[in-house]
């Protein structure tokens, strides 16, 4: 019995985060590809749909394992709250998928002196990041839900 849960429990887990992943991926390498056209690169539906491949398959050893990290600290966190104060758990998976996701983002730039994505380097790039990763935690509650 508790071999099925937790076989579902990992299962809904690994689902967030791929989801989390390509939504992020995504986003990534259309905040890249707009910086590309305003200094003139025309950029043909071929060439966004290659290079949005490319970065799924690139940025997923490194991105995907810190969004995974972040969501198991979170999601965590996450689940200590909903049984402590008897919380929505759409509302704080969603919200600690989003945080995971930005607290990871800001805590790497100190650590490694760089920014992981370059789709995350302005403001709004960060916003998108994190809205892929609320993303990933509603998708978590939702499977969990059923």
């Amino acid at each position: 019995m508790k071999l099925n849960f937790y076989l579902r429990l990992c299962t809904h887990f690994l689902v967030a985060v791929m989801f989390a992943f390509v939504i992020a991926s995504l986003f990534h390498s259309q905040f890249v590809m707009a910086e590309l056209t305003k200094v003139g690169v025309e950029i043909l539906f071929n060439d966004r749909l290659s290079m949005s491949i490319d970065d799924l398959l690139g940025l997923y050893p490194t991105y995907g394992i810190v969004i995974a990290v972040s969501y198991f600290i979170s999601f965590i966190v996450a689940s200590l709250l909903i049984r402590r104060f008897k919380l929505s758990s759409y509302i704080l998976y969603c919200l600690a998928g989003g945080v995971g996701v930005t607290v990871a983002l800001l805590a790497m730039h100190p650590i490694l002196n760089i920014t992981l994505l370059a789709g995350a380097r302005s403001t709004f790039g960060i916003v998108c990041q994190s809205l892929a990763g609320a993303i990933g935690g509603m998708v978590f509650a939702n499977l969990r839900s059923t």
